[in-house]
């Protein structure tokens, strides 16, 4: 949506679209993806609020962040949350204590949310759980992953079954 402010002696601005689905706000209409499978190098921690929170300093501090993507991926089944980054070459995740695994490709359900942390963080969890309603039946062999785009917007994805 456009807003003209030129009358107000100001520039035209963009506005955001808000989707509010089940309760929670999502900054983008949830749509299905098809992701390819990306190598990455982890660390896995308890799927809880305060190991997570104890993780991602530590993990940023050993792969750094300048040039790097990351994710999360939480394996419901086995209760782990685990902070990933793409391998790159000359990465050496057993020197940085880390271990290597992919991030399956597939379809997902995707919805963004965006905001300034820490109150972007708090919303993670609900938005999930709704896009997870949304995404009924997903797929239980694949993991929920997080993908953090910038510092104030993260997509959201969960695994589901391809189209017939």
């Amino acid at each position: 949506m456009r807003v003209n402010l030129v009358a107000a002696g100001r520039e035209t601005a963009e506005m955001a679209t808000v989707i509010v689905m089940a309760g929670v706000i999502f900054d983008s209409q949830p749509a299905r993806i098809l992701k390819a499978d990306v190598r990455v190098m982890l660390e896995r921690t308890r799927d809880e609020l305060p190991a997570m929170q104890q993780l991602w300093p530590r993990f940023e501090r050993l792969v750094g962040l300048r040039g790097r993507r990351m994710y999360a991926m939480v394996d419901i089944r086995a209760g782990t949350y685990a902070a990933c980054t793409p391998a790159r070459e000359g990465d050496d995740p057993a020197r940085l204590g880390l271990g290597s695994a992919t991030l399956p490709g597939g379809w997902y359900l995707r919805a963004r949310i965006t905001g300034e942390p820490p109150g972007l963080y708090e919303r993670i969890g609900p938005a999930m759980q709704a896009l997870e309603a949304l995404a009924a039946p997903a797929d239980p062999g694949r993991p929920l992953i997080e993908y953090y785009r910038r510092h104030d917007e993260i997509e959201l994805w969960v695994p589901v079954p391809a189209q017939s």
